[in-house]
């Protein structure tokens, strides 16, 4: 009981009840509070269960009683599944009671509106009150398999063994569909939790709960929205660090921001923050549920590589081939053998294997050809985790291979996963002896792969360096403040170019030569002055898109003809807050894309890419959250698929990367000074081998 101890802060009572009393208890089979009594009953649990019905003498054979308040003994956890205008009545009686937890299933709050939010903070002020939390409302419950305790509060249907994969999840149904899925795959788990709406009791908190208990080795999450996005990223930063959180977001192919004015905005598209928020905590994030059951196997059985170097052992050729193209992919190296391996090897292999890496030991290997393999991939200190494809052939002791491989799991020195490809009917007895070594078994390499990829993964995020944000001292945020206040209070959400242009230089962000002009005479004089070519801008708060609506001329080589494309623009365009943006000219440039776009109570997401017209054609841009650090704004920029455009390709030269790199955190650093900043484009950047200028610009508030 040392490590169930452990944990004694205030959500242990909620996880271990000693008992627990079901308000709406009825007699009804197809109701929530029959299930639950059901599933207490029928998982086993440890402690009193308590029926609450005040017109029925019993509930599933369980004496049942009229009120919380006549319950013979202490209740530690409350079930609440009647209608919501009734529980805060309940909730004060639990109170009286010295209930510590309540579980609210009912629905009936805040998804249904105002008199529903009302409801729910009304529920937690009574709840408060008597230093009870609440779990919901809205919501299924909790699990706990130990046991000391077999805890089933939640109306589910899966019977999960004890194991060490603890769930939880925001929606129910994908909740209960992880659940199903371990169950199948005949893996247990440790805890269970899928809180509803959240009035008190958090996810966050649930994170960090799990993190502290030693029996939970991996943490599986499904979450669609954040109540509060900064809380969430200070917890899972922390545990993340210590233990392993796989996650999946939702809703990632609907277009969000239809009505963004940037491109950047446009581009985020819905849920996309979700997952930088799991990026910039050390979560890892998956797109499949599959892939994420599957890899979460491997956390709970295998210890977490040293590194990305992998050795193979196979029997069979082409899922090798197969491995090998999932493991390279998932960011895994395969390093050849030392010549003290291939000599050791030599002597103990039939002399037609193929000893290299992967090493093929043939469908004919016998055990102690296995343990040979496997001997010489454990001791190499440049293999950091072993690869298995592994048939079971009828004329192999496929037990005696499988014992020798269980062995070498059992000795906890480097992850050992395992594509197992049998018939698990014919061969149960080779099955038990994997399991009994903790080896993963998947019925695919690609799928053996990935899940190795994961654990690889997750190496890489807990010894990644911490960095600090680099924070320039040379910017001037009073002109900046200035600016934006006098936008405000003019009650515009555009700002015109002279304001943006300002607020860049203001914060050091390189930008091509310009002037703003009222009137065709004061322009052609700017022009005259800064030098041919330039560029003609239309600057309006009514012109959006300026490329799209014509308001743009490029490569203007003279006064004249500059006349005649601002005689043009004036009678094309009749708004009454017309300017003329005149733009020194830099053709040749490699363009660039940067952005920024606010996400409601994080911050800003910044988007970086390929610029000019192809950014919507393309797509091909990378987001990250601010502030970013110097690691994070380089990956940015390699992430792309053209970042070798940037660098140089067939004999062309490449853009000043130092500078770009710089920019970005100048623009992570506006937003994240400037918080009324809603959206911001500069598109394009113009990059050339020494300098980077912004060619055209919008700030809206």
């Amino acid at each position: 009981m040392k490590d169930l101890n452990k944990n004694n802060g205030s959500l242990y009572s909620l996880f271990h009840p000693r008992s627990v009393a079901i308000i709406g208890a009825s007699t009804k089979d197809l109701s929530i509070g029959n299930v639950i009594t059901k599933n207490l009953i029928h998982y086993k649990f440890k402690g009193p269960i308590y029926p609450i019905n005040p017109s029925a003498p019993e509930v599933r054979g369980l004496k049942a009683y009229s009120s919380v308040l006549d319950c013979p003994g202490e209740v530690d956890t409350v079930h609440i599944s009647i209608p919501s205008k009734f529980v805060p009545q309940a909730i004060d009686e639990c109170g009286r009671k010295g209930v510590k937890n309540i579980i609210i299933n009912s629905a009936g709050f805040k998804e249904i509106g105002e008199v529903g939010v009302a409801l729910e903070r009304e529920s937690v002020e009574i709840a408060h009150k008597y230093g009870m939390r609440i779990f919901g409302p809205n919501c299924q419950g909790i699990i706990n398999t130990h046991p000391d305790f077999k805890a089933y509060c939640d109306f589910t249907f899966t019977y999960p063994k004890p194991g060490h994969i603890s769930i939880v999840a925001q929606s129910g149904g994908v909740g209960a569909v992880l659940m199903q899925r371990f169950y199948d795959l005949d893996v247990g788990m440790r805890f269970y939790a899928s809180n509803g709406n959240a009035c008190d009791v958090s996810i966050p908190e649930i994170i960090e709960y799990y993190g502290e208990d030693e029996e939970t080795k991996v943490i599986v999450l499904y979450v669609e929205a954040f109540t509060d996005p900064f809380e969430f990223m200070k917890i899972a930063e922390k545990v993340a660090a210590e233990k392993p959180i796989l996650a999946m977001r939702a809703g990632r192919t609907e277009q969000g921001a239809k009505a963004a004015v940037s491109h950047t905005g446009g581009l985020a598209g819905a849920g996309l923050s979700t997952e930088l928020i799991f990026r910039k905590t050390g979560i890892l994030t998956f797109r499949d549920e599959e892939e994420m059951c599957q890899s979460a196997i491997a956390f709970a059985m295998q210890p977490i590589p040293k590194g990305n170097r992998v050795g193979v052992i196979t029997d069979t050729g082409g899922p090798a081939i197969i491995a090998t193209d999932g493991l390279v992919e998932g960011g895994l190296v395969m390093p050849d053998l030392t010549d003290k391996s291939k000599d050791f090897l030599k002597d103990r292999l039939y002399a037609e294997a193929s000893i290299a890496n992967p090493i093929d030991v043939l469908a004919t290997a016998m055990a102690p050809h296995w343990r040979a393999a496997m001997d010489a991939l454990i001791t190499e200190e440049q293999i950091d985790s072993i690869y298995i494809n592994f048939v079971t052939p009828p004329f192999v002791d496929c037990e005696a291979v499988a014992k020798e491989m269980a062995e070498i799991s059992n000795m906890k020195k480097k992850p050992v996963v395992c594509n197992y490809m049998t018939d698990k009917e014919q061969w149960t007895p080779t099955t038990a002896i994997l399991k009994s070594g903790n080896i993963p078994t998947y019925d695919f390499p690609e799928m053996a792969a990935k899940a190795l990829s994961a654990l690889v993964n997750y190496h890489n995020i807990k010894n990644r360096t911490k960095e600090k944000f680099k924070l320039f001292d040379d910017v001037e945020r009073h002109k900046v403040n200035d600016i934006l206040l006098s936008v405000q209070n003019e009650k515009r959400k555009i700002l015109n170019a002279s304001e943006v242009y300002t607020i860049l230089q203001s914060y050091k962000i390189p930008v091509a030569p310009w002037s703003l002009s009222s009137d065709i005479k004061s322009a052609v004089q700017s022009a005259d002055s800064m030098g041919y070519p330039v560029v003609l801008k239309a600057d309006s708060s009514k012109i959006i898109h300026k490329s799209d609506e014509g308001a743009v001329v490029l490569n203007i080589k003279n006064s004249d003809d500059l006349k005649k494309s601002l005689d043009a623009m004036q009678r094309k365009f009749n708004v009454d807050d017309m300017k003329y943006f005149i733009q020194k000219f830099l053709p040749g440039g490699k363009e660039v894309i940067l952005g920024a776009t606010k996400v409601q109570g994080l911050g800003h997401m910044i988007m970086f890419g390929l610029g000019g017209i192809f950014v919507e054609l393309l797509k091909d841009v990378a987001f990250e959250l601010t502030p970013v650090t110097t690691s994070e704004t380089y990956e940015m920029i390699e992430s792309i698929k053209s970042s070798k455009i940037l660098k140089g390709f067939r004999g062309d030269k490449g853009v000043n990367v130092s500078q770009l790199i710089e920019i970005i955190q100048r623009i992570s650093q506006l937003v994240t000074d400037n918080p009324e900043i809603s959206e911001m484009d500069l598109n394009p950047i113009a990059c050339f081998e020494n300098s980077c200028f912004v060619i055209d610009a919008r700030i809206s508030l």
